[in-house]
């Protein structure tokens, strides 16, 4: 077992406190089912709790994001459930993680929650910028999951994780699994103009070639795009992380109002309120002239003296969620408040999102955040355990399978 004493999250900033918001302590019983109903001294309802993937928030401190710490805890329900009749043995030689250079903080903590320690691997870049990777250990006959978001510098990440495929394979790999918690080209997954490439297809077939067998993803920017890849797909969403720290905060359900910044992404919003307590749906209309670039144009549904939480799978350059924060506010909106699972944060996204318009920004480590783009609205959540445990259960799947082969 890794030791726990050297994964330490950073610190954190706790945002400005609300009106609406109270933080609270929860139970839970096996009969509960996924969700349950929070109440206050005045017993008006509250957001339904999902009994999702429990952190431990760091103390506050100035000038730090809140970054969960993991912990051992007992998993909840809805992860151990199908654990109950059968016993892993966790310290297998016959799993291997390796960690890429794209998120090595996320990577560590996904091996300390699983009681591993990450494989031995040297990755360097010549002086021309060639990538050379060597495994300095045996994976022979092994399940390799190799994680590795393809993240800024997108090109870079990728080409890593194909060399990283390729090593695997080269080295007689039983299964090799390639964990990307952020899916760089996803927006590329079809044609709206004449003479555009599909880039989405193109990175799916990029690593099948390269002799990848499995691919596990957090929230790709489409649905459609896993059905580009000719190899299973794990989807993991991480709106379960999101939605637990959510209910810590004991949002009323009568002022909720969830809201979609764009019509695309109507489905993923309505699967979202549909969690919080069936929370109202709005939708911000906006009409777009170019990448990155967008316009708001009106709102669809009322938000009037509600808190409004919007919801995506990304923020890049945060033209869109400050642009709807901004009509939300004009409709009067109390308070806005941001969730996304892949911050991107291309410039000029802090300047947007720390100007007033968000109560709170919350987001997960998909993506390594950069220190220098930290800001006092800013809240980071750990999919680390959520991976992990998908992991776990993709590495029984192939286990199971090998033995009827």
């Amino acid at each position: 077992m890794a030791s726990s004493a050297s994964m330490v999250a950073p610190s954190s900033v706790s945002p400005s406190s609300s009106s609406s918001f109270s933080p609270s302590s929860s139970s839970s019983s096996p009969s509960s089912g996924f969700y349950k109903t929070l109440f206050s001294n005045d017993s008006r309802p509250r957001v339904s709790v999902p009994i999702g993937v429990k952190c431990d928030m760091a103390e506050p401190s100035n000038g730090k994001p809140i970054v969960p710490i993991l912990n051992q805890r007992t998993l909840p329900k809805f992860l151990e459930s199908a654990r109950v009749e059968k016993t892993v043995n966790r310290n297998s030689t016959r799993l291997k993680l390796f960690s890429g250079t794209a998120n090595p903080a996320l990577s560590k903590e996904i091996a300390w929650y699983m009681g591993l320690e990450l494989g031995k691997i040297n990755i360097k870049r010549f002086a021309d910028g060639e990538i050379y990777v060597q495994l300095q250990e045996s994976v022979r006959g092994c399940d390799v999951f190799l994680l590795q978001p393809t993240c800024p510098p997108v090109n870079e990440n990728l080409m890593e994780l194909e060399i990283m495929i390729d090593a695997c394979r080269r080295a007689s790999a039983k299964n090799i699994t390639a964990v990307v918690p952020y899916f760089g080209y996803a927006r590329a997954d079809r044609k709206t103009q004449g003479r555009e490439s599909i880039a989405a297809k193109l990175v799916a077939n990029i690593i099948t070639e390269a002799g990848a067998n499995r691919v596990l993803a957090c929230d790709i920017h489409s649905g459609q795009a896993i059905g580009y890849f000719d190899i299973p797909v794990d989807h993991v969403y991480c709106e379960h992380v999101i939605l637990d720290y959510l209910a810590s905060k004991r949002i009323c359900s009568n002022d909720l109002v969830v809201v979609s910044p764009d019509v695309g992404g109507v489905a993923r919003a309505r699967a979202f309120a549909k969690k919080l307590s069936d929370a109202p749906l709005a939708i911000v209309d906006k009409r777009r002239y170019g990448h990155n670039v967008a316009e708001v144009m009106n709102l669809i549904g009322d938000v009037k003296d509600k808190v409004a939480v919007m919801v995506d799978d990304m923020i890049d350059t945060a033209g869109t969620i400050a642009k709807g924060a901004a009509l939300l506010h004009q409709e009067g909106a109390r308070e806005v408040y941001a969730c996304c699972t892949h911050a991107v944060f291309s410039p000029p996204a802090i300047e947007r999102l720390s100007n007033g318009l968000f109560q709170e920004v919350i987001v997960t480590n998909t993506i390594p955040v950069a220190e220098k783009n930290y800001f006092p609205q800013l809240t980071v959540l750990s999919v680390a355990n959520l991976l992990g445990e998908t992991i776990w259960r993709v590495h029984d799947d192939c286990s199971v399978s090998s033995i009827f082969q």
